[in-house]
């Protein structure tokens, strides 16, 4: 099976549907660890609208969704923060599809589509407990480095030089 990752609407069913799992994922795995609980649906529903607005979408960013066999198994988004800086948000690979290198793939996807708007640098932030995430950066040329910004729960902060280079080998965008 290949990977196919391809711009996506923000609002779309597909979009809404993985924003809404990983969201999940990454709530679930805040509260189990700090306080022994999963997310309140209701806080759920708070968050998930309290983030409108800031949506990967044009003409300043993308939302890239990835299936994988045909069926959607990932997303990552990406937003212009000035006119030589992207952000990478929303990295996620469905459990099922984890472990055969989608998530290598949408972020080079995802700089492929900063560079297309202009970006020449992309930077990010994650938490402590997303190991898996803050491996993957790593492995692809992100440096840690010093904080870029507020949100009470970023951790560590990521960036990179898009200058040179193409998009991960093997991707196929439509």
């Amino acid at each position: 099976m290949t990977w196919i990752i391809a711009p996506e609407p923000v609002g779309s069913p597909v979009a809404a549907a993985l924003w809404r799992e990983y969201y999940t994922e990454v709530s679930d795995r805040w509260y189990l660890l700090h306080e022994g609980r999963r997310t309140d649906p209701a806080e759920l529903e708070r968050e998930i609208a309290a983030g409108a607005g800031t949506e990967p979408a044009p003409p300043t960013g993308r939302l890239l969704v990835a299936r994988y066999g045909g069926e959607p198994a990932g997303s990552a988004g990406v937003r212009l923060l000035d006119a030589t800086t992207a952000e990478l948000t929303r990295v996620f690979v469905r459990p099922g599809a984890r472990g055969r290198g989608g998530g290598p793939l949408l972020v080079g996807a995802a700089e492929e589509a900063a560079r297309a708007l202009g970006a020449e640098r992309m930077i990010l932030d994650t938490r402590g407990d997303l190991v898996e995430a803050r491996a993957l950066y790593a492995r692809l040329g992100y440096r840690e480095g010093a904080p870029h910004n507020a949100d009470p729960y970023a951790e560590h902060w990521f960036a990179k030089d898009l200058s040179g280079g193409a998009a991960a080998a093997g991707t196929r965008l439509s």
